[in-house]
């Protein structure tokens, strides 16, 4: 059984943890079943991650997969183990989703498995269970742009397409940061007219994107419950963020947690003029990384015809 799932970016500036969007960079995933084998699971793994991702329950393809069995089927049969291949281009701890990708990559890839036994809001419920929120679930799911919570025992999402033409110019350093460091330097209360600011640019924001207006990317992408805070532990990123502004971009931000950095426009001209401006800001700040030009993407994970 074979998967592609794409990357994502979430938060989008104002819409911390319940935004994000899929991009056209994926990760490609190859599961067989290699029932009562001695030994455990085996992992080959080709690009990002290689020599990194463990084969055993901490890889979040392998919790993906036996979370899909177990809530089909009540119980893993004894002593199955696991062949898994990954051609991964998502690179970790980067802020595009490449946690996300593996959980859903091994939620859909098992639920093929079992005749497509689970729904899409059964999936996405798993996943939002094993990755804490369902901002990059959401979109490396069901693809474009999804606004998402979780309400109660209820995991809400609602995705629409991304407007034509829109591209994302990422900036990935070399720098990793781990999400969990990203949150806790993140404050208990905010004030309320924060709060209120970021209510606003969320609204217009998603209002928005939803009805085909690129422009709006300039009010949601400005946060300030997140960014200004993350920005002390990161003091690279409101320069970076600044500078593709500057250059004439769309909205820039934080991607996730980060530490990618990602800026929007809808012209060649333009992701010229970013590509620029990143090189430049990073050189300045001493941040080693490479730009990359990376569609958004309108469909979600999906199963592949060869494996």
């Amino acid at each position: 059984m074979a998967v592609e799932v794409p990357a994502t970016t979430a938060n989008l500036g104002a819409g911390y943890d319940c935004l994000g969007m899929a991009l056209e960079l994926t990760n490609r995933v190859v599961l067989e079943v290699r029932g009562w084998t001695k030994g455990g699971h085996e992992l080959h793994v080709e690009g990002e991650g290689a020599d990194e991702l463990a084969a055993d329950s901490g890889n979040r393809f392998i919790q993906g997969v036996e979370a899909a069995i177990r809530e089909a089927r009540g119980e893993i049969p004894e002593g199955t183990t696991w062949q898994v291949e990954m051609i991964n281009k998502i690179p970790l701890a980067r802020g595009l989703g490449s946690s996300a990708s593996a959980t859903v990559g091994g939620l859909l890839a098992a639920n093929t498995l079992l005749g497509d036994a689970l729904s899409v809001a059964d999936l996405l419920r798993l996943a939002t269970h094993i990755e804490g929120h369902p901002d990059n679930a959401a979109p490396a799911l069901m693809g474009g742009f999804v606004a998402s919570a979780v309400m109660g025992d209820v995991v809400e999402a609602i995705r629409f397409d991304v407007p034509r033409g829109l591209r994302a110019v990422v900036f990935i350093p070399d720098l990793r940061l781990a999400t969990s460091e990203m949150r806790r330097v993140l404050p208990d209360s905010v004030p309320r007219e924060d709060a209120v600011a970021n209510l606003g640019r969320v609204a217009i924001g998603v209002a928005g994107i939803a009805t085909g207006r690129r422009d709006v990317l300039r009010f949601l992408t400005e946060d300030r419950l997140h960014e200004p805070y993350r920005a002390v532990a990161y003091p690279q990123l409101s320069r970076m963020v600044a500078d593709a502004r500057a250059a004439g971009s769309l909205g820039a931000c934080l991607s996730g947690a980060g530490s990618s950095i990602i800026a929007f426009t809808d012209s060649v001209a333009g992701v010229a003029r970013i590509q620029l401006a990143f090189r430049a800001a990073a050189a300045d700040s001493d941040l080693p990384g490479r730009v990359e030009v990376i569609s958004p993407r309108n469909t979600g994970a999906r199963v592949l015809p060869d494996a």
